[in-house]
Protein backbone atom coordinates (compact mmCIF):
# COMPACT_ATOMS: atom_id res chain seq x y z
CA UNK A 1 0.00 0.00 0.00
CA UNK A 2 1.49 3.61 -0.63
CA UNK A 3 1.82 6.04 1.50
CA UNK A 4 0.52 9.19 -0.02
CA UNK A 5 2.20 12.51 0.73
CA UNK A 6 -0.81 15.30 1.01
CA UNK A 7 0.42 18.78 0.74
CA UNK A 8 -0.69 21.83 -0.11
CA UNK A 9 0.24 25.00 -1.07
CA UNK A 10 -1.85 28.53 0.23
CA UNK A 11 -1.09 32.27 -0.98
CA UNK A 12 -2.48 35.35 -1.90
CA UNK A 13 -3.18 36.03 -5.49
CA UNK A 14 -0.28 36.92 -7.82
CA UNK A 15 2.39 35.42 -5.59
CA UNK A 16 3.34 32.86 -7.79
CA UNK A 17 2.06 30.10 -6.10
CA UNK A 18 0.81 28.11 -8.91
CA UNK A 19 3.97 28.25 -10.61
CA UNK A 20 5.83 26.95 -7.66
CA UNK A 21 3.40 24.48 -7.03
CA UNK A 22 3.25 23.29 -10.81
CA UNK A 23 6.99 22.79 -11.02
CA UNK A 24 7.37 20.79 -7.62
CA UNK A 25 4.61 18.59 -9.22
CA UNK A 26 6.84 18.23 -11.88
CA UNK A 27 9.87 17.85 -10.43
CA UNK A 28 8.28 14.84 -8.30
CA UNK A 29 6.85 13.03 -11.59
CA UNK A 30 9.88 13.61 -13.31
CA UNK A 31 11.43 11.51 -10.63
CA UNK A 32 8.67 8.51 -11.58
CA UNK A 33 6.13 10.01 -8.56
CA UNK A 34 2.46 9.19 -9.09
CA UNK A 35 1.52 12.95 -9.11
CA UNK A 36 -2.04 14.43 -8.83
CA UNK A 37 -1.86 18.26 -8.94
CA UNK A 38 -5.58 19.81 -7.85
CA UNK A 39 -6.01 23.17 -8.43
CA UNK A 40 -8.49 24.89 -5.78
CA UNK A 41 -9.25 28.50 -7.38
CA UNK A 42 -11.75 29.83 -9.62
CA UNK A 43 -9.38 30.84 -11.97
CA UNK A 44 -8.42 27.48 -12.60
CA UNK A 45 -5.14 28.47 -14.18
CA UNK A 46 -3.07 26.62 -11.74
CA UNK A 47 -2.06 23.55 -14.43
CA UNK A 48 -1.64 25.61 -17.11
CA UNK A 49 2.11 25.20 -16.89
CA UNK A 50 1.14 21.61 -16.76
CA UNK A 51 -1.41 21.36 -19.72
CA UNK A 52 -0.22 23.73 -22.43
CA UNK A 53 -3.57 25.78 -21.31
CA UNK A 54 -7.01 24.93 -19.96
CA UNK A 55 -8.49 21.76 -18.53
CA UNK A 56 -12.49 21.14 -18.05
CA UNK A 57 -13.25 22.28 -14.47
CA UNK A 58 -14.75 19.59 -11.88
CA UNK A 59 -17.77 22.04 -11.87
CA UNK A 60 -18.01 22.62 -15.84
CA UNK A 61 -18.40 19.43 -16.06
CA UNK A 62 -21.03 18.78 -13.28
CA UNK A 63 -22.88 21.26 -15.39
CA UNK A 64 -22.72 19.33 -18.62
CA UNK A 65 -23.76 15.60 -17.25
CA UNK A 66 -26.04 13.92 -14.28
CA UNK A 67 -22.99 11.46 -13.35
CA UNK A 68 -19.36 11.93 -14.08
CA UNK A 69 -16.46 9.23 -14.51
CA UNK A 70 -12.86 9.64 -13.56
CA UNK A 71 -12.40 10.59 -17.21
CA UNK A 72 -14.35 13.70 -16.69
CA UNK A 73 -11.92 14.85 -14.19
CA UNK A 74 -8.36 14.00 -14.46
CA UNK A 75 -6.37 14.89 -17.25
CA UNK A 76 -2.71 14.39 -18.32
CA UNK A 77 -0.30 17.05 -17.72
CA UNK A 78 3.68 17.13 -18.55
CA UNK A 79 6.16 14.67 -16.93
CA UNK A 80 3.13 12.31 -16.17
CA UNK A 81 1.41 14.98 -13.64
CA UNK A 82 -2.27 14.17 -13.45
CA UNK A 83 -4.40 17.12 -13.15
CA UNK A 84 -7.48 18.53 -12.07
CA UNK A 85 -9.17 22.01 -11.59
CA UNK A 86 -11.96 22.39 -9.00
CA UNK A 87 -12.53 25.56 -10.90
CA UNK A 88 -15.92 27.74 -9.41
CA UNK A 89 -18.48 30.90 -10.60
CA UNK A 90 -17.92 33.48 -12.88
CA UNK A 91 -16.34 36.76 -10.95
CA UNK A 92 -19.13 38.28 -9.40
CA UNK A 93 -21.51 35.33 -9.26
CA UNK A 94 -21.67 32.82 -6.35
CA UNK A 95 -19.26 31.43 -3.62
CA UNK A 96 -15.62 30.31 -4.78
CA UNK A 97 -15.33 28.25 -1.71
CA UNK A 98 -18.64 26.65 -2.33
CA UNK A 99 -17.05 25.80 -5.72
CA UNK A 100 -14.21 23.98 -4.29
CA UNK A 101 -16.43 22.26 -1.52
CA UNK A 102 -18.97 21.00 -4.19
CA UNK A 103 -15.71 19.52 -6.79
CA UNK A 104 -14.11 17.92 -3.49
CA UNK A 105 -16.93 16.16 -2.87
CA UNK A 106 -17.43 14.69 -6.17
CA UNK A 107 -13.63 13.78 -6.82
CA UNK A 108 -14.19 11.89 -3.04
CA UNK A 109 -17.36 9.95 -4.60
CA UNK A 110 -15.84 8.58 -7.78
CA UNK A 111 -12.39 7.90 -5.19
CA UNK A 112 -10.11 9.78 -7.27
CA UNK A 113 -8.27 10.71 -3.86
CA UNK A 114 -7.93 6.87 -2.65
CA UNK A 115 -6.07 5.87 -5.67
CA UNK A 116 -2.97 4.88 -4.94
CA UNK A 117 -0.94 8.37 -5.57
CA UNK A 118 3.10 9.13 -3.96
CA UNK A 119 1.72 13.08 -3.60
CA UNK A 120 -1.25 15.01 -3.99
CA UNK A 121 -0.44 18.79 -4.29
CA UNK A 122 -3.26 21.07 -3.63
CA UNK A 123 -2.72 24.66 -4.86
CA UNK A 124 -5.67 26.78 -3.20
CA UNK A 125 -6.16 30.40 -3.80
CA UNK A 126 -6.58 32.94 -0.41
CA UNK A 127 -5.85 33.79 3.01
CA UNK A 128 -8.11 31.16 4.52
CA UNK A 129 -10.84 33.84 5.35
CA UNK A 130 -13.60 31.86 3.97
CA UNK A 131 -14.41 27.99 4.99
CA UNK A 132 -14.09 26.68 1.64
CA UNK A 133 -10.90 27.84 0.79
CA UNK A 134 -9.58 25.73 3.69
CA UNK A 135 -11.15 22.60 2.91
CA UNK A 136 -7.97 20.77 2.59
CA UNK A 137 -6.77 21.85 6.23
CA UNK A 138 -10.48 21.64 7.82
CA UNK A 139 -11.56 18.16 6.14
CA UNK A 140 -7.71 16.91 6.54
CA UNK A 141 -7.63 16.33 2.92
CA UNK A 142 -3.56 17.53 2.88
CA UNK A 143 -1.16 16.91 6.27
CA UNK A 144 1.17 19.61 5.16
CA UNK A 145 0.63 23.01 4.36
CA UNK A 146 3.08 25.25 2.75
CA UNK A 147 2.38 29.24 2.26
CA UNK A 148 3.97 31.15 -0.12
CA UNK A 149 4.43 35.02 0.21
CA UNK A 150 7.03 37.54 -0.52
CA UNK A 151 8.50 40.01 1.85
CA UNK A 152 6.35 42.99 0.87
CA UNK A 153 3.40 43.92 3.93
CA UNK A 154 0.29 42.57 2.17
CA UNK A 155 1.67 39.24 1.39
CA UNK A 156 2.72 38.98 4.80
CA UNK A 157 -0.59 39.76 6.16
CA UNK A 158 -2.37 37.30 4.01
CA UNK A 159 0.44 34.72 4.97
CA UNK A 160 -0.42 35.79 8.38
CA UNK A 161 -4.10 34.73 8.33
CA UNK A 162 -3.17 31.29 6.36
CA UNK A 163 -0.87 30.50 9.00
CA UNK A 164 -3.84 31.09 11.88
CA UNK A 165 -5.68 28.44 9.77
CA UNK A 166 -2.78 26.46 10.16
CA UNK A 167 -2.96 26.74 13.88
CA UNK A 168 -6.40 26.43 14.13
CA UNK A 169 -6.21 22.70 12.16
CA UNK A 170 -3.09 21.68 13.35
CA UNK A 171 -3.89 18.69 15.85
CA UNK A 172 -1.96 17.55 19.55
CA UNK A 173 0.76 15.89 17.67
CA UNK A 174 0.09 16.92 14.03
CA UNK A 175 1.26 19.93 12.81
CA UNK A 176 0.13 21.11 9.27
CA UNK A 177 3.11 23.19 8.83
CA UNK A 178 5.75 22.26 6.17
CA UNK A 179 7.20 25.79 6.06
CA UNK A 180 7.08 28.79 3.98
CA UNK A 181 8.39 29.51 0.56
CA UNK A 182 9.64 33.80 -0.36
CA UNK A 183 8.93 34.00 -3.94
CA UNK A 184 10.15 37.28 -5.31
CA UNK A 185 13.70 37.88 -3.44
CA UNK A 186 15.09 41.18 -4.08
CA UNK A 187 17.51 41.41 -2.00
CA UNK A 188 19.24 41.10 1.37
CA UNK A 189 16.57 43.69 3.00
CA UNK A 190 13.96 40.84 1.87
CA UNK A 191 15.60 38.18 3.62
CA UNK A 192 15.91 40.35 6.85
CA UNK A 193 12.18 40.56 6.73
CA UNK A 194 11.68 36.93 6.24
CA UNK A 195 13.97 35.97 8.78
CA UNK A 196 12.34 38.25 11.05
CA UNK A 197 8.54 37.03 9.86
CA UNK A 198 9.72 33.70 10.26
CA UNK A 199 10.83 34.13 14.23
CA UNK A 200 8.30 35.94 15.46
CA UNK A 201 5.27 33.18 13.85
CA UNK A 202 7.21 29.93 14.86
CA UNK A 203 7.73 28.86 11.28
CA UNK A 204 10.57 27.29 9.11
CA UNK A 205 11.98 28.38 5.75
CA UNK A 206 11.00 25.93 2.98
CA UNK A 207 13.19 27.95 0.27
CA UNK A 208 13.15 30.63 -1.30
CA UNK A 209 13.16 32.05 -4.62
CA UNK A 210 14.68 35.29 -6.60
CA UNK A 211 13.13 37.71 -8.30
CA UNK A 212 14.30 36.89 -11.96
CA UNK A 213 13.07 37.77 -15.60
CA UNK A 214 13.39 34.61 -16.56
CA UNK A 215 10.39 33.03 -14.60
CA UNK A 216 8.33 35.83 -15.65
CA UNK A 217 9.63 34.83 -19.26
CA UNK A 218 9.02 31.02 -18.47
CA UNK A 219 5.17 32.05 -17.14
CA UNK A 220 4.46 33.41 -20.53
CA UNK A 221 5.85 30.99 -22.98
CA UNK A 222 3.82 28.60 -20.78
CA UNK A 223 6.81 26.96 -19.91
CA UNK A 224 8.20 24.93 -16.80
CA UNK A 225 11.76 24.81 -15.65
CA UNK A 226 12.19 21.14 -16.03
CA UNK A 227 11.34 22.09 -19.81
CA UNK A 228 15.00 23.63 -19.96
CA UNK A 229 17.04 23.85 -17.46
CA UNK A 230 17.09 23.69 -13.48
CA UNK A 231 21.02 25.03 -13.98
CA UNK A 232 19.99 28.18 -12.26
CA UNK A 233 20.04 29.31 -8.67
CA UNK A 234 16.48 29.10 -8.48
CA UNK A 235 16.13 25.64 -10.24
CA UNK A 236 18.69 24.54 -7.46
CA UNK A 237 16.60 26.24 -4.54
CA UNK A 238 13.75 24.51 -6.15
CA UNK A 239 15.26 20.52 -6.55
CA UNK A 240 16.09 21.49 -3.17
CA UNK A 241 12.74 22.01 -1.83
CA UNK A 242 11.03 19.07 -3.57
CA UNK A 243 13.33 16.61 -1.92
CA UNK A 244 12.29 18.27 1.53
CA UNK A 245 8.36 17.44 0.73
CA UNK A 246 9.59 14.53 0.12
CA UNK A 247 11.06 14.08 3.91
CA UNK A 248 8.97 13.11 6.91
CA UNK A 249 9.79 15.72 9.08
CA UNK A 250 7.90 17.44 12.39
CA UNK A 251 7.59 21.05 12.89
CA UNK A 252 5.91 23.02 15.78
CA UNK A 253 2.47 24.72 15.23
CA UNK A 254 3.01 28.22 14.44
CA UNK A 255 2.40 31.40 16.26
CA UNK A 256 1.01 33.78 13.96
CA UNK A 257 0.86 37.50 14.89
CA UNK A 258 -2.51 39.19 16.40
CA UNK A 259 -3.40 42.41 14.36
CA UNK A 260 -1.47 44.55 16.52
CA UNK A 261 1.83 42.85 16.69
CA UNK A 262 1.24 42.68 12.77
CA UNK A 263 1.23 46.44 12.92
CA UNK A 264 4.18 46.42 15.57
CA UNK A 265 6.09 44.50 12.83
CA UNK A 266 5.59 46.43 10.26
CA UNK A 267 6.75 49.83 12.22
CA UNK A 268 10.13 47.84 13.33
CA UNK A 269 10.87 46.65 9.74
CA UNK A 270 10.28 50.12 9.16
CA UNK A 271 12.84 51.43 11.60
CA UNK A 272 14.99 48.69 10.99
CA UNK A 273 15.37 49.01 7.33
CA UNK A 274 14.27 52.09 5.00
CA UNK A 275 14.01 54.98 7.94
CA UNK A 276 17.83 54.49 8.45
CA UNK A 277 17.90 55.45 5.02
CA UNK A 278 16.22 58.20 5.03
CA UNK A 279 13.48 56.89 2.98
CA UNK A 280 9.90 57.33 4.48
Amino acid sequence: MISTKRIAFYGKGGIGKSTIAANLSALAAGQGRRVLHIGCDPKADSTRLLTNGWIPTVLQQMEKKDKLLREDLVFPGKYGVQCVEAGGPEAGRGCAGLGITTAMDEMQRIGILDEEWDLIIYDVLGDVVCGGFSVPMRRQYADRVYVVTSADYMALYAANNILKGVRRYSREGRSLSGGMIFNYVRGREDLRIAHAFLDRTNTSLLTWLEEDPKMQKLDYQGKLFLDISMDSENGRRLQKASAAVEREECFPVPTPMEPGEMERFRKEMAEALYEECGEN
